[in-house]
């Protein structure tokens, strides 16, 4: 099965950027339905933030990120990104990159409980 590794999190002032990755291994990104990244500040629900459709190339975007956050795929390597611009302090969060393998309808992939497989997660602090 597949495993999912974050990386590019770190410490950023606001207005800000910062990309990340998501390198998958035993498996193919392309052979998902959909791919998402979320993020989990503490105390806080898990927040789905943008999810790419691997079928037919669909993309969504939560309002609290639309405009700002940038979501994208690269097959051949294996690999899905997640690029922010003008960050923000409420940015501040554990991201995680996630999975899903069945066909799911695109209004449930902002929901994190349809995807199969997650990522450790990586930190993203923005501080003045």
């Amino acid at each position: 099965q597949v495993q999912l590794v974050e990386s590019g999190g770190g410490l950023v002032q606001p207005g800000g950027s910062l990309r990340l990755s998501c390198a998958a291994s035993g498996g193919f990104i392309s052979d998902y339905y959909a791919l998402g990244w979320f993020r989990q500040a503490p105390g806080k629900e898990r927040e789905g933030l943008s999810w790419i459709s691997s079928s037919d190339g669909s993309i969504y975007y939560a309002t609290s990120v639309k405009g700002r956050f940038t979501i994208s795929r690269d097959n051949a390597k294996n690999t899905l990104y997640l690029q922010m611009n003008s960050l923000k302090l409420e940015d501040t969060a554990v991201y995680y990159c996630a999975a899903v393998k069945p066909v799911v309808a695109g209004n449930q992939l902002l929901s994190p409980l349809p995807y199969n497989y997650w990522g450790q997660g990586t930190q993203v602090t923005v501080s003045s």
